[in-house]
């Protein structure tokens, strides 16, 4: 048998905090990682041989579940023709015009390596088509890890930032705009001070990074009509949304046609891949045809290029997003029930194939991080080990959300359900 504790030691002697990525580190579970081996349909497998029911989905991208037999045909199909090319090929070129025939309002598209380059890149494309210095954001939206979004909002004046990361300059942040989600208002007092100076207003159009903050519709239209009275842009961070609650991803569902939007994820399929993309008036400020410098070696990567196009295309023929969201509204379904009938107060949130489970509030909708429970972090630090006794893996961390592939059957939710709510009864019943 393994020794996870071991491992991770191993790990932290020459890796920072044994991880390579903060969000993996089991922080504060007292106890180390789970150190997987390997992973099919709707299962991962840990070292030791145990399965575990994954619903963390890689952050979202396993719409089809882990090693889908007719994305891995086509991955094993590539690599044994080419790896890496750093040169022209024809496998971003399919992709580039599938996802531009399905979603309509995309004229041209760039590929990159992650999600954060990708925001990183339409953020500095936006600077570069309005020559305007600032970015406003919103308080509980996660776009990656460029500088200037690791910003918080400051102490003082609404719509100052301050950084929310060492290494991160006053400099940098400064030109970070902060707005409460779900305030129009605070949106207008910026634009009211700000406006010849505001690039772009980025958004998660379903803020899923510090819990499922769903949004108003009219909040989103809002954005959009702001910007175009302003001239700034609009930029849809659909890294999460994009290709899981619909082809069109959130843009679609809304009616809304932003002015960029970024990619990550789900178009490679579960490998690396970014991507941003808008209008052609826009994208053609890119270098070689325009002054806007970004560039990527590993850039349409050949094995993502195939990955995600047949990732794509089997979601589409499979109808997998309405098969995924299906069974994830019959495990919400089932335990909200539960909760409900037990008189225990909690509630899960969904939206589309995503899910959150957190403690009820006053308010009916949650919709700004600050209407999250104080002590939401420590209950869900008591909780998790029990979901894992369970066999079930979510993202073991208190904010991240909840993810349900098509493998998934009704079945499998409504009895998954069961078991997480087991798990919050035990350790509700033990603080009562």
């Amino acid at each position: 048998m393994h020794d996870f504790d071991q491992i991770f030691t191993e790990s932290k002697k020459i890796t920072p905090g044994g991880v390579h990525s903060p969000v993996r580190s089991f922080g504060g579970l007292e106890r180390p990682p789970i150190f997987f081996e390997k992973a099919s349909g709707e299962k991962l497998t840990d070292m030791n041989g145990q399965d575990y029911i994954d619903l963390c989905c890689s952050f979202g991208p396993l719409l089809l579940g882990h090693r889908d037999p007719d994305v891995q045909e086509a991955v094993e199909g590539i690599i044994k023709k080419v790896w890496s090319l750093g040169a022209c090929e024809n496998y971003s070129l399919e992709l580039a015009k599938w996802i531009t025939t399905e979603v309509p309002w995309l004229d041209k598209i760039r590929f990159v390596s992650s999600g954060t380059e990708a925001v990183m890149s339409a953020l500095r494309l936006a600077r570069g088509v309005t020559n305007r210095p600032y970015i406003l954001k919103f308080d509980g939206c996660y776009h990656g890890h460029v500088d200037s979004m690791l910003v918080k909002s400051g102490s003082g004046l609404a719509g100052l930032a301050e950084s929310s990361s060492a290494g991160v300059s006053e400099t940098v942040a400064s030109e970070t705009l902060i707005a409460k989600l779900d305030s129009e208002q605070e949106v207008q007092d910026l634009f009211d001070k700000y406006a010849d100076k505001i690039a772009a207003v980025i958004i998660e159009p379903l803020p899923a990074n510090y819990g499922l903050l769903k949004q108003r519709p009219e909040l989103l239209h809002f954005l959009r009509k702001i910007t175009k009275e302003n001239n700034s842009l609009l930029i849809f961070d659909e890294v999460i949304s994009g290709f899981r609650v619909s082809l069109g991803g959130m843009a679609e569902k809304l009616d809304i046609v932003p002015d960029l939007v970024t990619y990550g994820k789900i178009i490679g399929g579960g490998f690396p891949v970014g991507a941003f993309a808008g209008k052609a008036e826009y994208m053609d400020m890119l270098a070689p045809t325009g002054p806007v410098y970004q560039a990527g070696t590993l850039s349409a990567n050949p094995v993502s290029m195939v990955a995600g196009l047949a990732t794509l295309k089997k979601i589409k023929s499979t109808n997998a997003i309405k098969v995924a969201e299906r069974s994830c509204t019959a495990f919400t379904e089932t335990i909200n029930e539960l909760f409900k009938k037990s008189k225990m107060p909690f509630s899960c949130i969904q939206a589309s194939s995503l899910f959150f489970i957190t403690q009820k509030t006053e308010e009916e909708e949650i919709r700004r991080p600050d209407q999250l429970k104080a002590n939401h972090q420590e209950f869900f630090k008591k909780v998790y080990p029990h979901i894992l006794n369970k066999y079930i893996y979510l993202a073991p961390a208190a904010y991240e959300v909840g993810f349900i592939s098509s493998k998934i059957t009704i079945a499998m939710a409504e009895n998954i359900a069961k078991d997480i709510y087991n798990a919050f009864e035990q350790v509700y019943n033990e603080e009562k």
